[in-house]
């Protein structure tokens, strides 16, 4: 299994929208990437780091599809649709990671 995580950096200034996102972002991301292979989506709003301080990201979401053919596909089919809704929600440029679920 594949997990895709993007996480949205604290940046002073910035803004994000965990309103948006939850309610109708989230709801972009099944509508274009479910009929594609998307088997999960978690969406997190980070509270804090390991230490109790502010945290180093804002938000991080997780989809999570049976391979990188069926990830790669889904995102030729909806990633435009998912790029531009982000200036809905945020300013800030996320982080992406692409993970191989061992365990």
């Amino acid at each position: 299994m594949i997990r895709i995580t993007v996480a949205y950096p604290a940046q002073d200034n910035a803004r994000f929208d965990h309103s948006y996102y939850q309610q109708q972002h989230a709801r972009l991301i099944h509508e274009q990437l479910d009929a594609h292979g998307l088997l999960k989506l978690e969406v997190d709003q980070c509270l804090a780091d390991g230490a109790g301080q502010a945290p180093q990201f804002v938000a991080c979401a997780h989809l999570f599809f049976a391979d990188m053919a069926q990830f790669q596909a889904a995102f030729a089919a909806g990633g435009k649709a998912l790029n531009q809704d982000m200036a809905n929600y945020t300013d800030i440029t996320p982080v992406v990671t692409i993970s191989q679920v061992v365990a």
